[in-house]
């Protein structure tokens, strides 16, 4: 059968949806696709644009797979708009005047910014929010206005979504943001007048002006001897503004003029009109996410364009799929406040009766739209506080499981009943971005999928904007599955548990404390793990008495096991900083031992093939050399990896290299549950790629930017922005506040990265704990670290100063001094290479 080309005209979210969706169940390869996107920048993710601001990098908003490498039936050309679509010959051209055939086409060319018809509306400053080349304008003309005044203002026309998504932009950039909404209220399409008012004097408390009933008349472009007052905009009620920029947020309209240049039907209010197959006027042409208008009738949302981006992708395939209608629930974090709209919001169906608790005090506000018999929710809208919108939502045309005051009576109140999961019925959609049902998540589960991320694998449930995850941890308890904390069958408690008992209690003994809290003798699980916990506890050495018996096996010789026996030897380098005479005297330890050497991603020099033997003898020559343990065998922090900064790079904004070094040397021989690696860089350039780190710091021209959570291995991640423009002294407490509040919570071998997801609220918690003392426990974390430092000393120092701990390093207990028979080595390029236990050695031809 002849494979057959489906042209996609746009790479937005919903058009990246359409790729993966046609592709998954396109298993005979009948379609190849081409994408023709006029970004320069593949599919990435809009919904989360705001969070491009303090990155600046554009690859954390990257979709996962949006290269589609390795695929050879998907053609993606970026930069590549298109100018035409020929109906009749079936073809597009594009900018260059290249033409590409199809047999469907795919129209998911998304919307564009609204700009009021203002006099001025296109004077230089005047910006709009949509793309990620649109925020590097905004900064670049943010960042000029601060430099000429620290208080400069950003005017944001438009009080909605998008809108307060900008003026939040503004504000993380340092302006004074001003919003100017023309209706009464803000978010007038998502909250009703009293939910305005709330949500207004929460933005006002943040310092954000705010004027609404009012809309822009002129803007007027003043002289340079304005300085950052640059732009005067006139408002409908004769107020006048001055401000260094304006954004425009005055909402979208549907990208309909290539369609409308080829002939195709147009919506009444825009938008390329189609059925509910999503087919055009033209039965091979199909409109998918904002500019298809379904029965008339645009859709903004992100939920309903992967919907038609999935009807579209089974009716090429044969199927009947239909689009089913939309739910247009939102819940948002906007500047911090909590905004959440479902149903009918508003109260629309005649007889709708409404239920309110409104609390001015505690800043939050909350509805419930009822059937006229009150029986039946119908919608709801939460400010400030919508902890109960997940398990609301679903129930809307459903009858109410309890009292409806009580059901949204503040939190913390102890007036509210815990609805919970399992009060819902199958056909709840939980994920309402994905339209995943209960049911559906059920049947998952029965299936085998047992944990959020098996369930987010086989679902799609809580991928997207990840609201409904907490109601994906109460369905699988909801279904009887049962996630134990318990460390090992030795120990019921969670590590974290083990942490605050070992704290409390002042056990300082494996023995002690299974005696007291466990069960049997203990485990290859459970050993290693009070081992961290009781050094993370103590500047006690870790082969002191008892605790050397519960060592891993490097642990056990403070050195990397290697794949023939051999060890691995590595003094700490802090930041990468090292001189010509260290270098000198590895360069000799290694000649002398014939050690085969090896610089790392970490900046230090590794040293391989050491017997156990020999480690005593290396170190006491690194040791009087002035270097120290790297502790690249131990689950602590392992390097601080550095660019040159300031002294060298002409691109330097802070003293990178001063800073990796202080951090370095302040948190060595730190034991964690995992490792932790740290990256200081000296600009945004971010050669010492601190986003890849557990801690990240990247220099900016005030301060320092903290990055958390990055991880490398099997499942990396990218570190996300925690705190911005940072003074050192504050930079350094909230890592101190990480690093412990990590080492006090985390379960047995967890990294950062899964850490942070699994906490309740993830970075936002995080950033509650650590910024806002919300646990009330920083001073705590910042005194435990002290301690820390001050009884820091060197590992293999207090071994060499100890000679019963030079005892264990013999590689035969009844024969010391005698060599490892089983060691052998072979070359391979001129080089020492291993041999593995057991294989004969090769000589190198």
């Amino acid at each position: 059968m002849r494979t057959r080309t489906v042209v996609v005209i746009g790479h937005g979210m919903v058009g990246h949806r359409f790729v993966e969706a046609l592709r998954t169940q396109d298993t005979a390869g009948a379609w190849r696709i081409v994408v023709l996107a006029e970004e320069s920048d593949a599919a990435y993710d809009r919904v989360g644009l705001s969070s491009y601001v303090g990155a600046w990098d554009r690859s954390l908003l990257a979709l996962t797979g949006n290269d589609y490498a390795g695929d050879a039936l998907v053609d993606l050309r970026l930069g590549t708009a298109v100018t035409g679509i020929d109906r009749h010959a079936k073809r597009v051209t594009v900018a260059d005047g290249s033409v590409v055939d199809y047999d469907a086409l795919v129209l998911s060319t998304g919307s564009y910014p609204f700009v009021p018809p203002v006099p001025g509306s296109d004077s230089d400053g005047c910006h709009v929010y949509r793309t990620l080349d649109d925020l590097d304008a905004i900064r670049a003309d943010a960042e000029a206005a601060l430099a000429r005044d620290p208080d400069a203002v950003g005017i944001v026309v438009g009080g909605g979504l998008l809108g307060l998504e900008a003026a939040n932009a503004l504000r993380l950039l340092g302006m004074r943001p001003h919003i100017v909404e023309f209706a009464p209220r803000l978010m007038p399409l998502q909250v009703d007048e009293a939910g305005g008012e709330h949500l207004m004097r929460l933005v006002r408390a943040l310092g954000i002006d705010v004027t609404v009933g009012a809309g822009t008349s002129a803007i007027e472009q003043l002289d340079a001897a304005h300085g950052a007052g640059r732009l005067r905009a006139t408002l409908s009620n004769d107020e006048v503004l001055a401000a260094a920029l304006l954004v425009f947020s005055a909402g979208v309209r549907p990208r309909d003029e290539l369609a409308r240049a080829a002939g195709l039907n147009i919506g009444e209010r825009g938008g390329v009109l189609c059925d509910l197959s999503c087919a055009t006027s033209d039965p091979d042409a199909y409109a998918i996410g904002e500019v298809a208008a379904i029965e008339g009738r645009c859709y903004g949302l992100v939920g309903p364009g992967y919907t038609t981006a999935e009807v579209v992708a089974d009716r090429l395939l044969g199927g009947d799929a239909e689009f089913p209608g939309a739910d247009l629930s939102t819940k948002l974090k906007l500047l911090g406040v909590d905004v959440a709209s479902f149903g009918d919001a508003m109260g629309t169906t005649p007889g709708a009766l409404a239920v309110v608790v409104s609390d001015p005090i505690g800043g939050t506000y909350s509805k419930l739209v009822l059937s006229d018999d009150a029986q039946t929710l119908l919608g709801g809208i939460m400010v400030g506080d919508a902890s109960s919108y997940g398990t609301l939502r679903p129930l809307v045309g459903s009858n109410l499981p309890g009292d409806p005051v009580a059901l949204i009576a503040p939190a913390g109140s102890g007036d509210r009943p815990g609805i919970g999961v399992g009060a819902l019925p199958d056909d709840a959609q939980i994920c309402s971005c994905n339209d995943v049902s209960k049911g559906t998540l059920r049947s998952a589960v029965a299936g085998g999928s047992c944990t959020v991320a098996e369930l987010k694998g086989c679902t799609k449930a809580g991928t997207s904007c990840g609201s409904c995850v907490p109601l994906l941890l109460q369905l699988l308890a909801a279904e009887g599955v049962e996630v134990s904390k318990a460390l090992c069958e030795h120990f019921s408690q969670s590590r974290a548990e083990l942490f605050e008992i070992v704290q409390a209690s002042g056990i300082r003994t494996f023995s002690g404390l299974i005696e007291r809290y466990g069960t049997g003798t203990g485990c290859d699980l459970c050993k290693p793990a009070v081992a961290s916990i009781l050094a993370s506890t103590s500047s006690d050495h870790i082969l002191d008495g008892e605790q050397a018996s519960l060592q891993d096996t490097n642990d056990h010789f403070l050195a990397n096991l290697q794949r023939n026996g051999t060890y691995s030897v590595v003094p700490r380098v802090p930041g990468g900083d090292i001189t010509a005479e260290q270098l000198i005297l590895i360069g000799e330890i290694a000649r002398d031992f014939g050690l085969y050497t090896k610089i790392t991603g970490g900046q230090r020099i590794d040293m391989f093939g050491a017997t156990v033997d020999q480690l005593p003898q290396i170190w006491a020559r690194l040791v009087e050399g002035g270097m120290e343990s790297g502790h690249a065998y131990g689950k602590a922090l392992r390097t601080v990896k550095s660019c040159v900064g300031t002294d060298w790079c002409r691109y330097g904004q802070q003293d990178s290299v001063q800073m990796a070094i202080e951090l370095e040397l302040r948190y060595r021989g730190l034991r964690a549950p995992h490792k932790i690696k740290m990256g200081v860089s000296g600009c945004a350039r971010e050669c010492a790629e601190a986003r890849g780190k557990d801690v990240g710091v990247i220099a900016t021209e005030s301060g320092w930017n903290l990055y958390v959570g990055g991880n490398g291995g099997m499942t990396p991640k990218h570190a996300q922005l925690l705190a911005s423009d940072l003074d050192d002294k504050t930079l350094v407490r909230y890592i101190d506040r990480f690093l412990i509040y990590y080492i006090r919570t985390a379960d047995r071998l967890q990294r950062t990265a899964p850490w942070i997801e699994g906490l309740d609220g993830s970075l936002d918690h995080l950033r509650e704990v650590i910024i806002d003392d919300s646990l009330g426990l920083a001073a705590d974390f910042e005194a435990a670290m002290e301690r820390h430092v001050a009884g820091y000393s060197c590992e293999w120092k207090a071994v060499l100063d100890d000679p019963d701990k030079l005892t264990r390093f013999v590689s035969f207990v009844n024969a010391p001094g005698a060599p490892d028979p089983t060691v052998e080595f072979t070359e391979k390029n001129g080089r020492k290479v291993p041999v593995l236990i057991g294989t004969p050695a090769v000589p190198s031809s």
